[in-house]
């Protein structure tokens, strides 16, 4: 029914690679379009070029526009990589913009006590946590990847040996 995304709450999907926390965030963002919402997915990689790049190139900006005007942005694999003191900044200003304007999905696979160490700062830590944890559901995802469920080995029987 989309009611926390009415209520402008967030979701935070967390686990190892290969769970469903991307595929579970693109189909609610998929259901969130079609019930006539603006939704916009990015990875944590394209998004922090976008930031660095913002003020230098009209591409950056259109696209951070776009975010910050939607009811839905879409994270993916946030944490994946440590920030500088720059980028990490930079993502703060975003978040502090996005709170209480709009729904947030992030897919992570470090919990929310190891983001302050990836950061490089536990102030800005601390801050995005407080604006993104303050109104969200954190959904743990243990399972096993799904890609090893279904990992095929192209020999039947024997391993290779030299």
């Amino acid at each position: 029914e989309l009611t926390w995304l009415e209520q402008q709450y967030n979701l935070i999907f967390l686990g190892p690679s290969g769970v469903g926390k991307t595929h579970l965030s693109i189909a609610l963002g998929m259901e969130a379009i079609q019930k006539g919402f603006q939704v916009t997915f990015v990875t944590m990689g394209e998004l922090l070029s976008l930031l660095k790049t913002e003020e230098f190139t009209r591409k950056a900006q259109v696209q951070l526009n776009r975010i910050r005007a939607s009811d839905l942005v879409i994270i993916d694999d946030l944490m994946y990589m440590a920030m500088d003191q720059r980028e990490a900044t930079l993502f703060f200003h975003l978040i502090n913009h996005l709170y209480e304007r709009s729904s947030i999905i992030l897919t992570s696979n470090k919990s929310p006590d190891q983001w302050g160490e990836l950061l490089g700062d536990e102030g800005v830590a601390m801050a995005i946590l407080d604006r993104i944890l303050h109104r969200a559901e954190v959904v743990h995802m243990n399972e096993a990847s799904y890609r090893m469920k279904h990992r095929q080995s192209m020999f039947v029987s024997e391993s290779v040996q030299n």
